[in-house]
Order: structure tokens, then sequence, then C-alpha cells
């Protein structure tokens, strides 16, 4: 069953001359519990289908669909919600928050929508990443490979329906970039988390369940 789906999704800058198609009518489907790699060069549109997916950006036409939700019919306030619930989103500077430790980091999200976490599944989590001993740690106690290991927890604690990962690897060195790549393969099973991640790298992107190319929008 898709979890997720994108319908002639078009993102277009500027006008006349200067029209930029960023994205230019792309329509894909995720289902539940599959991990995909979204393959493409420098300017080939991935990270835009990223912020629509993800709903950090409006599209100019076409729609996004997740959990049988349109983003596009939300406004911004229910938008913000829905996102916090049920989106996790896993960057390529990590962007932890330096004045909480490993574990504040990773329920954060959770707290600040005024649930309380789910401490076995939050420790689960934790013990599949290797995290039990680091998690009194501040950020800037951490490896880069530590640092997204807690940005996949944090991540996954919201239990969303799914996760987006833009270059997950892109500042870690190429074993490191294996370790967590194979780490978040690892999740997407043991969780069954639908996964979706940008790479430019053709290596990291073979680990994926599948893989889908853009070019040109």
């Amino acid at each position: 069953m898709a979890i997720l789906e994108t319908k002639d999704l078009r993102k277009i800058y500027g006008s006349g001359e200067n029209e930029v198609r960023a994205l230019d009518g792309v329509s894909m489907s995720v289902d539940e519990g599959e991990f995909v790699a979204v393959v493409g060069t420098s300017g080939s549109g991935k990270s835009t289908l990223l912020n629509m997916i993800g709903g950090l950006d409006r599209p100019t036409s076409g729609s996004v669909i997740i959990r049988g939700k349109e983003l596009l019919k939300m406004k911004d306030e229910e938008l913000t919600v829905f996102r916090r619930r049920n989106i996790g989103f896993v960057f390529q500077n990590y962007n932890l928050l330096p004045v909480l430790n490993v574990y504040e980091n990773i329920v954060y999200s959770i707290e600040i929508d005024g649930g309380k976490a789910d401490t076995e599944f939050v420790r689960q989590i934790i013990h599949t990443l290797g995290l039990e001993q680091k998690l009194q740690n501040m950020p800037n106690n951490l490896s880069g490979g530590q640092q997204q290991r807690v940005a996949i927890a944090r991540a996954l604690a919201t239990k969303p329906a799914i996760i987006l990962a833009d270059e997950p690897t892109g500042n870690l060195d190429s074993k490191t970039s294996m370790d967590v790549i194979l780490l978040m393969q690892s999740v997407s099973r043991q969780f069954h988390q639908t996964t979706v991640m940008i790479t430019h790298n053709e290596e990291i992107a073979q680990m994926a369940d599948r893989t889908i190319r853009i070019e040109d929008g």
C-alpha cells in the first residue's frame, strides 16, 4: 500500500526567459516499509523534491499525499502539526540542538508537540543504534557518525509515516557513511519504517530497496 504519492509535481521559479523548472511533472509512489533512494546530480531537482514531500516548500502545481492526506490543501499551521507528527527528517548537517544532551535531542520533537515518548520504543531505537553509552553526552562531544545516529534516532522516535533523509552521509568519511547507511537499512527493516533518501552517491543508493533517478526536474 502506498504511504506516499506525488502526482504531476511541478516547481517553477521565474517566468519567460528566466523560467527555471526545478521540478517538471514528477509522479511517484512509495509503499509502506520501503527504503527508496532518489539519485541525481547537483541541480537535478532531488532536494527540491524532498522539500515538497516534506512540506517544507509548496509546489507550483501537483500534489503530495502522505497517509491519504494532501499536503497542498492544508493551511500553514495544520501542515506544521502534520509534518511534526508524520515526517521525520535526517539532514546532512545533523541539526541537533547543541544545548540538549543526546536523549533530550531524541525525544525533543515529541515533547514540543505535547506528547509523551514511548520509552520502550525509544529504548529499542537507542539500543539498535548503539547509543546507550552516549545518552548524557552533548552533541559537540560526539563524532559526525554518532551525531548522525542521534539524528536517525530522533527521526524514528515520533513513529513517523515516512523518514526523509537529505544526503545523510554528505559530511561523513566513506567507512562511516557505509556504517550509517547499513544502520538506516537495518532500522528500516526492523521497525518497518518507510524511508526516502536523497543522494548523489551511486554506491550508497544501491543499498536501498529501490532507486529512483531524477534528471532536469
